[in-house]
């Protein structure tokens, strides 16, 4: 790019100050290497912002009209990769209201149980890198960054047990699940959420008490409730703005009608108020977790466990909208069939690719340095951003 659209005096500003147009990333490691943000600056006042994708093309969408209903799982993966389980859910999800398929009870606990399990671990590497993007002068973000990932790797040892994978899954099948688990993985599991509950005050201790923090986000990056309904934000962000939503208790799919849990709101609207609804959402996944395993019935995991050719499973012509709460929001998959073995078209709806609409809105005013923390505070995964 010419410099002179990188690094351009604009105009005089009304304090006399130069106006300043710069790139924030893709490079900069707090933009996940792929996104870009051009700032208008006044000194270091954020004047304007406009957000810049497309550096990580998926193709996803596309991929899913050439790949057959058994393939496509391990594709929608890699999505949102940081929280593989719920991507995967809601496209077996979407095949499934398409036809008459019956999953069992157990593998729809099982559904439940992997998709808090990802919650959680998701939002370990959330807070991790957020409290390090924000830097030392926090007076331990990269202790907290360390200690997350200490917890995130115990989740990520039982969803090992369960899949033989750590990061991408294929644990979703149409009509089920295709693992069942392992003799004394249900004993690790709850030792691994008492482990991580117990750590939660610790971390909520480190930061709540650290008035640096505290400066960092309270009043920052606010979303007035207005405006998250306008733009469509979902998610913590939307919970943290004062709109009581969560598809798992006002949509309930796979079993989440079965347990209880609570859904925080925070009315404040702030980075700060992100942080508390996904603090709470630690607990609850925790809570929900516990009453999955302990009641978590016998019977099998798959209404086709005999599936073995790719081309097996057929749906009728129609079309169908599946959607999940996932770890940043609403999840969705659109699925259009002409009756073969693959989705005549697909769309996705991904809860980071709306969450970054917000950030023209709420950046202006701040300083730079404060971009890190609202960015941060979005928590968006790239994946399901550039389709």
């Amino acid at each position: 790019m010419p410099e002179t659209q990188t690094r351009q005096v604009v105009e005089l500003g009304y304090a006399g100050s130069e106006r300043l147009v710069m790139n924030m990333g893709p490079q900069h490691p707090s933009a996940h290497g792929v996104f870009r943000m051009l700032l208008t600056l006044e000194g270091e006042t954020v004047v304007a912002m406009d957000a810049i994708i497309g550096y990580l093309h998926r193709c996803h969408e596309k991929l899913g009209e050439t790949l057959t209903y058994v393939q496509y799982p391990s594709i929608a993966s890699k999505t949102d990769y940081v929280a593989a389980m719920t991507s995967e859910l809601a496209y077996v999800s979407a095949v499934e209201a398409l036809g008459t398929f019956e999953v069992p009870r157990r593998a729809q606990y099982l559904r439940v149980l992997v998709a808090e399990l990802q919650r959680i671990a998701s939002h370990c590497l959330w807070l991790g890198t957020w409290c390090m993007d924000m830097g030392g002068a926090l007076g331990g973000g990269a202790t907290v960054f360390l200690y997350c990932f200490r917890e995130r790797e115990e989740v990520l040892d039982r969803l090992e047990e369960l899949t033989g994978a750590r990061l991408l899954y294929g644990f979703h099948q149409v009509g089920g699940t295709r693992y069942d688990v392992p003799a004394g993985w249900d004993r690790k599991v709850r030792d691994t959420v008492a482990f991580i509950e117990r750590r939660i005050d610790e971390w909520e201790a480190m930061l709540e008490d650290n008035a640096v923090f505290r400066v960092r986000t309270q009043g920052v990056g606010v979303v007035s409730r207005e405006l998250a309904q306008e733009v469509g934000i979902a998610g913590p962000l939307l919970r943290g703005s004062g709109v009581d939503f969560d598809l798992r208790r006002d949509a309930p799919y796979s079993s989440y009608g079965d347990f209880r849990f609570r859904v925080p709101v925070e009315a404040a609207g702030d980075c700060y108020a992100r942080y508390r609804v996904r603090m709470v959402e630690f607990r609850e996944s925790i809570r929900i977790a516990r009453q999955v395993l302990d009641g978590l019935p016998e019977g099998p995991i798959s209404s086709r466990p005999g599936v073995k050719s790719v081309g097996q499973v057929r749906v009728p012509k129609g079309e169908a909208y599946a959607r999940v709460e996932g770890a940043r929001g609403e999840v969705g998959c659109y699925i259009v069939s002409d009756g073969g073995p693959r989705p005549y078209r697909m769309k996705w709806r991904g809860a980071s690719f709306s969450n970054l609409a917000v950030l023209p809105h709420i950046i202006p005013g701040h300083k730079v340095a404060d971009v890190v923390a609202i960015m941060g505070s979005v928590d968006p995964v790239f994946g399901e951003v550039d389709r």
